[in-house]
């Protein structure tokens, strides 16, 4: 979404943006896409994994979020309301997917018949720098786009956007024990699909 140059300076702050919104000023709607587009977008990205439907995503939550400014009463931020919609607009998208979820408790059958439990790498002792090299941040991201809806909403909520455990419960509708548990499954089924991959490289213990 190309959005053109607008003179942010009308709206004196967050306050004075809501109530030109309130007005139904059309230049307010566009003051709050300008200000507030990238940060929804980068969460709408994580959670869908694709740009071009990060953009539809993207332009859901606007639309809706100047239709119903009226039912915004201001019990949290801006900002925060903005991300609701957005994190809904994209559960709507993600619904008409279907996704094969591999059990990461289930074993692995060999060619014998025979089933072993699944060895998953603890990737968390690996060097800061190794971590964040842009391959490895590359391989994170496919990891994480990859995971099933239900976890990778509390994942990205939880882990990326910064929102506590309870805060991304409420905004997914589900109860904070819900979310705790949905955020263990997403842990533990990263670290699989990243086994492969950080199983050939070396440990830093190994390196020592």
């Amino acid at each position: 979404m190309t959005i053109p140059p607008i003179d942010l300076s009308i709206y004196a702050d967050e306050e004075a943006l809501l109530q030109g919104l309130r007005r139904g000023e059309r230049h307010a709607c566009a003051c709050m896409l300008k200000h507030f587009a990238s940060r929804v977008y980068a969460v709408a990205l994580r959670m869908m994994g694709d740009p071009q439907e990060a953009e539809e995503v993207l332009q859901d939550t606007f639309i809706s979020a100047c239709k119903n400014i009226a039912h915004f009463e201001s019990r949290s931020s801006l900002a925060t309301w903005l991300h609701r919609i957005a994190v809904n607009a994209a559960l709507m998208r993600l619904r008409k997917r279907k996704r094969y979820e591999v059990s990461i408790d289930a074993p692995i059958e060999t060619l014998e018949g025979e089933d072993i439990p699944r060895q998953i790498e603890d990737w968390r002792h690996y060097p800061a720098d190794r971590l964040l090299d842009a391959e490895t941040r590359q391989v994170l991201q496919e990891a994480i786009a990859a995971l099933p809806e239900t976890l990778r909403t509390v994942y990205v909520l939880r882990e990326l956007e910064g929102y506590s455990t309870q805060e991304a419960a409420e905004m997914l509708h589900i109860s904070e024990n819900a979310a705790k548990v949905r955020l263990h499954r997403a842990r533990l089924a990263l670290r699989e699909q990243l086994t492969p991959y950080f199983a050939g490289h070396v440990a830093p213990e190994a390196a020592v």
